[in-house]
């Protein structure tokens, strides 16, 4: 494995994690639109990220000049518990003066999931380019190392031709995702690890262990931040 380069703030607690990370992609944001007109950021989902993206409702930003993607999206009706997009409503879009136009779901609800795929990378190349370079990617890890819907095993760890893809049933539900090839081309990514389970894979993503999907994710322009739970074996005891 590659020495640790990734840099790492660690939090008390998730809601501090949260707010601090929200705090970043603000100030993310502000640099973007004034360099470049815009800001165009991917989140995930997850329970701290709801906490982040509602403290994200609170920043200062250029609201007008952001857009809003999905890294990825259970397929499932909409409403549902399990789409991200109905804790993306609950959290940011309800507070945030975002604009309709801005924000791009996942289509998931089409009935030919891999036309839907291709169509959200067609929407993608439109806002940000061909192939399309995102500002800011939130990422969060899962127990199992995946990140995204980028899980062990499945064949869309592979793909390289493809900007977003359709995997396997993962804990019972299809899902659509960003691919390796779009998340290593994005500007920045902040990834938001919480939670003691997380501990084992925190460390690996640390050491870019390939072996683990989230250890294929791009690490120059990465940032990590934490709490102490996950951070656990990180912190000289």
């Amino acid at each position: 494995m590659e020495k640790p380069v990734i840099e790492i703030e660690i939090q008390d607690d998730p809601d501090s994690a949260a707010q601090r990370a929200a705090g970043i992609i603000a100030a993310a944001a502000r640099e973007a639109a004034a360099v470049r007109g815009r800001f165009i950021l991917a989140v995930s989902g997850g329970r701290t990220p709801w906490v982040m993206l509602q403290a994200l409702a609170g920043e200062k930003m250029p609201w007008e000049k952001v857009h809003l993607v999905q890294v990825d999206e259970r397929v499932a009706p909409a409403g549902h518990a399990d789409r991200n997009l109905t804790h993306l409503r609950a959290t940011l879009l309800v507070h945030a003066p975002l604009r309709p136009g801005h924000v791009h779901a996942m289509p998931v609800e089409a009935p030919d999931l891999k036309a839907a795929a291709e169509r959200y990378a067609r929407t993608l190349r439109k806002i940000a380019g061909s192939p399309p370079v995102l500002d800011l990617v939130h990422l969060g890890l899962g127990p199992d190392g995946h990140t995204a819907s980028l899980v062990p095993g499945d064949p869309v760890l592979e793909m390289t031709d493809a900007d977003v893809a359709m995997t396997a049933v993962y804990e019972g539900r299809r899902r659509m995702t960003l691919t390796f090839p779009t998340l290593n081309r994005s500007r920045q990514v902040l990834w938001v690890v919480t939670g003691s389970d997380k501990a084992e894979m925190l460390v690996r993503l640390n050491y870019g262990d390939r072996s683990i999907p989230a250890g294929r994710v791009r690490r120059d322009h990465a940032r990590v931040v934490a709490d102490r739970a996950a951070a656990v074996s990180l912190v000289p005891s």
